[in-house]
């Protein structure tokens, strides 16, 4: 029971900053929904940051571990809306900008893990 207030106060604190990165503006004029990009890869490097520091201290199922990664890491980042908005690309014709977003959120996903377990370790 635990576990999951751990995970559900996370949740909730990743969401609101979620939340709050999609209504910043200084991308309002880009094809691209970069607010979706900047949570997402933003989640990644936290995630990468906090499995890289659990690795190293044996933590892996420590509460910290399941508020931070699980948790706040779950609700900053969003496959759905991402998922959302690339068909959204796709209806109105933009294939090269869906490519581009999926490619480089693919990419910069998981160097970015990549980047988080080694700055941690």
């Amino acid at each position: 029971m635990k576990q999951l207030l751990l995970v559900f106060i996370g949740g909730g604190l990743g969401s609101m900053f979620r939340y709050l990165i999609s209504n910043f503006s200084v991308f309002s004029n880009s094809k691209l929904p970069f607010n979706t990009f900047i949570s997402n890869i933003g989640g990644c490097l936290i995630v990468g940051l906090i499995i890289g520091w659990a690795i190293k201290n044996n933590q892996m199922n420590s509460p910290q571990t399941i508020l931070l990664a699980t948790g706040f890491c779950g609700g900053l980042t969003t496959f759905s809306t991402f998922a959302y908005e690339n068909s959204e690309l796709i209806k109105s014709g933009d294939i090269s900008s869906f490519l581009i977003y999926t490619f480089i959120s693919i990419i910069f996903g998981i160097a970015a893990v990549f980047i988080g377990i080694q700055i941690a370790k």
